[in-house]
């Protein structure tokens, strides 16, 4: 390896470092797995992605590619201990790159509108099938009462509602606050917000964040401790959401 090939990699390197300093999300509203674990650990992703020349696209697809791989697992393989925690990794490290995707995006001023959307249906899909992955998970392995196997289809409508709702609330509060121009989405990197959103407000809404489902897999091979701690997250994030819609409408309506 030449001199200038060693100071391009380290130039490269330290401009990875510089440009991720701005790339991040506010952390206000956001929950702490989200916050605290998965934003930093994108942003290594970012930076390594950054390096190695992929686009956001790619990191997109690869979230998307590793996600299938956990989800597939959960539904086909054995309810077992080495599984349930293969399941688990398997779908950090997707979450990890979901949130590296964006980073990059900003990194490169490179995002775009089709990025967003390729973004938002990898999620969607995620969500949905995820949830009917453990249905099936349950009914192959667990010997459940069949009023119990409602609770992964119950979870599944309130992830898919809460991230539909979410998504909803903040485009409809850019479009009063900023209209469009153009049709083009801003991906100019920006400063992160490093406003002081109190840690207690991310606590409080931990039983929404997707990063804590996917830990829970890690107890999958203990089919009752499983069984209890997935139905206390679902009832959870169910009081949680039925919150939010009240908050998010009455916001909504003080923008008339």
């Amino acid at each position: 390896m030449t001199g200038n090939t060693l100071r391009g990699a380290a130039t490269r390197h330290v401009t990875a470092r510089e440009l991720s300093q701005t790339a991040g999300k506010p952390n206000r509203g956001a929950p702490a797995y989200s916050r605290w674990v998965n934003r930093p650990i994108g942003r290594q992703l970012a930076i390594l992605a950054f390096q190695a020349g992929m686009t956001p696209n790619q990191v997109t697809l690869a979230s998307g590619a590793v996600s299938l791989c956990g989800i597939v697992l959960l539904g086909a393989g054995p309810a077992t201990i080495p599984v349930g925690i293969l399941v688990a990794l398997l779908l950090a490290l997707a979450y990890a790159l979901d949130s590296a995707d964006g980073q990059l995006a900003r990194m490169q001023g490179t995002g775009s509108a089709t990025g967003e959307w390729l973004d938002h249906v990898i999620d969607c899909l995620k969500i949905a099938s995820l949830h009917m992955a453990v249905l099936v998970c349950w009914y192959r392995n667990f010997d459940l009462s069949p009023a119990t196997l409602l609770v992964p289809i119950g979870f599944g409508i309130q992830a898919s509602a809460y991230f539909f709702t979410k998504i909803l609330t903040d485009a409809l509060r850019a479009a009063h606050a900023r209209p469009p121009v153009g049709g083009e989405r801003d991906a100019t990197p920006r400063p992160r917000a490093e406003e002081h959103s109190p840690a207690l407000a991310s606590l409080v809404v931990l039983p929404l964040d997707y990063g804590l489902l996917c830990l829970l897999f890690a107890l999958l091979g203990f089919h009752s401790a499983f069984v209890w701690s997935y139905s206390a997250l679902a009832l959870a994030g169910g009081l949680l959401l039925g919150a939010g819609f009240v908050r998010w409408y009455r916001d909504l309506s003080r923008l008339g």
